[in-house]
């Protein structure tokens, strides 16, 4: 038996509706109940192995307070459909990805939360560094 692939597109709508889900603080079951639908429908489009309609992705829009285009801003683009100088670099999507992951929006709640620009830079070359201090320790394990 064949295992389906999920489409990149479905997935990446799937991502965004999961991020900005969480970001309103609603369960899957609590989406799941607004449009009457079981949580596993919902974890199904949140993971892309099912295709969200148009009609239910404007529901969704609609609970979610967002516009159906806003769930795909950033998604991969077909090269049939990708304009040269609009399309997005591959490499960039490890940024949506960390951006949709639990940590991600956390810390992307919490950074917003600070309001001194002061602090807020202090922060990124904090994380900077970290991830800094981690690549060197990756290359020295590897030597």
């Amino acid at each position: 038996m064949i295992k389906k692939i999920p489409n990149p597109i479905d997935k990446h709508v799937g991502s965004r509706v999961r991020m900005k889900r969480i970001l309103l603080g609603y369960s899957q079951e609590k989406l799941g109940e607004a449009l009457g639908l079981t949580f596993q429908q919902v974890q199904k489009y949140e993971k892309g192995t099912n295709r969200i309609g148009a009609s239910r992705l404007q529901q969704i829009a609609k609970i979610l307070q967002a516009t159906p285009a806003f769930f795909f801003d950033g998604s991969p683009q077909g090269e049939t459909i990708a304009h040269e100088g609009f399309a997005e670099a591959p490499s960039s999507q490890y940024i949506v990805d960390s951006i949709s992951s639990v940590e991600g929006l956390q810390l992307n709640r919490a950074f917003a939360g600070v309001k001194d620009a002061k602090v807020r830079k202090r922060i990124v070359d904090l994380v900077a560094a970290i991830a800094d201090s981690q690549v060197e320790t990756a290359e020295g394990n590897n030597e």
